[in-house]
Formats: structure tokens, sequence, C-alpha cells
């Protein structure tokens, strides 16, 4: 959070500094609002200069549109069939927040154990990191053997991915106290549980939030690679039949789809992890 606070601490005293200048005040007050727009419009321009260079790849070296189609087509194809993309976005992003809230909560009560109980670690830690090794793809047809065919084995392997990086960073974050907090706190005479709720748990949130920005997007592949098997609704099964069909207007659509509602999953939780941590000026989140 450090890297956050610090900004807003430079710009009030450079402004305070500029107070009796107005003139002066007035050159920061148009340049901090540039680099804001700066900020806002950089990756608006970058998307456009790629869906025009992608276009123009199109037309000028004449590519087939079931191999490669233009922004236009893909565009056209959102437009037409909105209706069948979001219906079958919809049991993906059920899966995918499903999977997202198991598979979180599990690894932050193991965190919590690991921190309590070194045993646990020791016992535990190596097979997480043995199931974490399998690939995707190995774990997807195995889940469906045992689960069935329904949302269940989607919404596991969801979990299972997001399980990992989360038990790491939450296990670190719990652990990675400053020995001078930690003093401080048998000085005051503070029980183990005073110890876990207002030094450890404070100290993991921002390592708890670095994790959970990556599973919001693993999250969604997990949900779209588990439906690549046996399912005829969602976003991985229609990636399926699109390519099957060599219908590769629906095919960008599709992944257009999905990575749009992977990105908002993602901004939602760094707009929860601002709010959050504001008070943790100590920290980078």
């Amino acid at each position: 959070m450090s890297s956050q606070a610090e900004p807003a601490a430079q710009s009030a005293a450079i402004g305070a500094a500029f107070a009796d200048d107005a003139e002066a005040q007035a050159r920061f007050l148009a340049h901090k609002r540039y680099l804001a727009w700066r900020r806002r419009l950089l990756p608006v321009g970058a998307v456009l200069l790629f869906l025009l260079l992608w276009w123009q790849a199109v037309e000028r070296f004449d590519i087939k549109p079931f191999i490669a189609p233009s922004p236009v087509a893909v565009a056209q194809v959102l437009y037409e069939r909105f209706d069948m993309l979001m219906s079958n976005l919809l049991p993906t992003a059920i899966e995918a927040v499903c999977g997202f809230l198991l598979g979180n909560f599990a690894a932050i009560c193991l965190a919590t154990a690991f921190v309590w109980r070194k045993t646990m670690e020791e016992a535990l830690f190596p097979i997480a990191v043995m199931v974490n090794t399998i690939p995707v793809v190995a774990k997807a047809p195995i889940l469906v053997l045992l689960l069935g065919n329904g949302m269940e084995p989607k919404i596991a392997i969801a979990a299972i991915i997001c399980f990992f990086p989360t038990l790491v960073n939450m296990t670190r974050g719990l652990r990675d106290v400053r020995s001078e907090q930690l003093e401080l706190m048998r000085v005051l005479s503070a029980t183990p549980s005073e110890v876990f709720f207002r030094i450890r748990v404070p100290n993991a949130l921002p390592y708890l939030f670095s994790a959970l920005k990556i599973a919001a997007s693993t999250a969604v592949i997990g949900a779209i690679v588990g439906e690549w098997i046996g399912s005829t609704r969602g976003i991985g099964a229609l990636i399926i039949q699109s390519t099957y069909n060599f219908d590769s207007p629906l095919l960008y659509a599709t992944i257009v789809v999905g990575s749009t509602f992977s990105a908002l999953f993602f901004g939602v939780i760094s707009v929860i992890e601002r709010r959050t941590l504001r008070w943790n000026v100590g920290h980078n989140a």
C-alpha cells in the first residue's frame, strides 16, 4: 500500500508548497490531470491499435475467415448473437465464482491451520504441491468421472486452480510478521487469538489480495477447461463447438466474452482490495 499512499502524500506536499503561487499551482494541477487522462487513454489506444493492426493483417494478407476473421466480423457476431453468448457465459460465471469462493476459503482455512500447527504444514503441504503439479487438462476428466457431468466438476476445477497460490501467499503473510510487533504483543500480555487477529491477519491481507487477483483470472480458466469435457453449455463448450464447426468469428467472439468477464472479475477484486487496504499504509498491495 505504500506505493498507493506515497503519491497522494507527495501531491499534498507539492500542493502545499505551491499554495502561494497561483500560476505554479495551476500548472501542477494541469499536469496532474494530464497524467490521469494518460493512464486512462493509453490502454484504450493500445487496444485500438491492436484492432487496427489485426484488421490490416487480415485484409492485406487475404487471410481466410475460418482461420482468422476480421474484427468487424467478430463485432458483428457479438451484436447478432449477444443473447446466446450471455446465456453461455452465465453457467461459466457461476462455476468460476463458486470455485473462486470455495478454493480460496479452503486455502485460507488451511493456511491458518499451518500457522497454528507446524506439523500440519509438514504433513499436508507436500500433498498440495503434488496436486498443483498435475495439469488442469489431466484433472478435468478425473473430476468429471468422480462428480458427474454437471456444474460440480467445473466448480471443483476452478477451486483447485485457485487453491494453491492463495495457500502459499496466505501462509507467508500470516508468518511474515516483524519480530518487534510480536514482542510488543507479548509485553502487552496478548493472547494467541489477539496476536492472530490484530497482527497476523492485517499483515496477511496484502498477500491474500495478491493471490485473489490471480485467482480471479485462473478461476475462469478452470471453469472453461472443465466445460471442454462433456458440457453442452458454457463458454468452454461454445469454444469447442465453434472450433469443430470452423466458425472462427463465433470462436473469437466467445473468447472476447470470456476474457472480458475475467477482466471484470479481476477489476472487482482490485476495487475491493483498494477499499479494504486503504488503511494499511505500510504495505504494498
